[in-house]
């Protein structure tokens, strides 16, 4: 009976916030994928929360090169894993289902609608159509990978290192009827890639790739997306990247660093020319390397007011016995990581959605 009380006020809080601060009405798909949301995060497994909030402490005690960490890849990716598993449901209840946050690009439409848009662009850039076969780096539980596929009419295959929302993918392209252009695998982008030589007409991330590979192991990765792309193919990305800006021996920019890296659930910060230079060592031609179109802050300034909303909300459901502690533990942290990373892109030090396009030679 708790749990269902819950979910309602929660839910309730949700459109709500969705009607007044976006100034439009949610389609169902998102109201729906909210519900699952709120649903999965009240009836998590202890197990689950206590992993979690294990991974969130030590992706918050430094695990970037920048930071001097000398964290083991494969340590990170678990504890990724780990931390997924909640923030995937906790996401998705504030509409950021997709677990990235876009430039504002349409100031009319709320983070989803920047999404398609900003998808659009980047898999409009790839030259890519019915006939193509498309690669979804770090696919999360496909839904760009659908929409790709939707848009062009041709195939898409991901991989995401997070079994359970790799079964989501597989479950939502068979509920649209989509099974036969959409295929999903479970993958750690640290490993070789599960795909032959030269099988991809294109290839895309989103906040999935870069902000995960060391760099020392960024020729690595170039080396295996160069490898799966057909000769002429692009890859184009959205990724989160420092700017030439940011100052590792800044305390400022440091202590920033600190607070919003855990909350965008990434290991590494890279900068553009760390990653453009390795395409480039593996043989691509970088066509285009420029800051995203518009900043993000806008959107994650929206969704810090929601954070608001619905931590003001727990605290008074923890006080009268209806939520464990740790749920306002994790929206309180987020929310702290939320404001640095919006300070940090102000401040021009940081971009969640630097343009990288590069081109295999024909």
């Amino acid at each position: 009976m708790k749990t269902k009380s819950s979910l309602l006020v929660v839910f309730a809080a949700y459109v709500a916030y969705n009607a007044v601060y976006n100034n439009h009405y949610a389609s169902f798909y998102q109201i729906k994928a909210a519900a699952v949301g709120v649903y999965k995060l009240l009836n998590l497994p202890q197990e689950d929360i206590d992993k979690c909030v294990e991974a969130y402490r030590y992706l918050q005690n430094g695990t970037s090169d920048l930071a001097g960490a000398n964290s083991d890849s494969a340590e990170e990716t678990e504890h990724i894993r780990r931390y997924y598993k909640v923030l995937q449901p906790l996401l998705s209840i504030a509409d950021i289902e997709k677990m990235y946050i876009p430039p504002m690009l349409d100031g009319k439409q709320g983070l989803y609608g920047n999404q398609l848009i900003h998808e659009k662009q980047v898999i409009e850039m790839l030259k890519v159509d019915a006939s193509s076969h498309i690669l979804d780096i770090g696919c999360g539980a496909g839904r760009i990978a659908h929409y790709a596929a939707t848009i062009t009419g041709g195939k898409v295959s991901g991989f995401n290192i997070d079994g359970d929302q790799i079964r989501n993918a597989i479950d939502y392209a068979a509920e649209t009827g989509m099974a036969d252009r959409l295929d999903y695998k479970v993958g750690d982008h640290h490993q070789p890639f599960q795909y032959a030589d030269g099988t991809f007409d294109g290839s895309y991330s989103f906040q999935a790739l870069w902000p995960f590979i060391k760099k020392d192991q960024l020729d690595g990765v170039a080396k295996e997306l160069f490898r799966v792309l057909k000769p002429g193919a692009i890859y184009g990305c959205g990724e989160y990247l420092l700017t030439p800006h940011f100052d590792k021996t800044n305390p400022t920019h440091m202590q920033l660093h600190k607070l919003f890296l855990p909350t965008l659930a990434a290991t590494q910060s890279n900068y553009p020319a760390d990653v453009t230079d390795a395409l480039e060592r593996a043989g691509f031609k970088v066509l285009v390397s420029a800051p995203s179109l518009a900043p993000a802050w806008p959107l994650t300034d929206q969704k810090t007011d929601l954070f608001l909303v619905m931590r003001n909300m727990i605290v008074w459901l923890n006080r009268v016995g209806v939520l464990p502690d740790w749920t306002e533990t994790l929206v309180s942290n987020l929310l702290l990581g939320g404001v640095a990373w919006a300070d940090a892109e102000k401040a021009k030090l940081a971009d969640l959605n630097w343009q990288i396009f590069a081109q295999k030679p024909a």
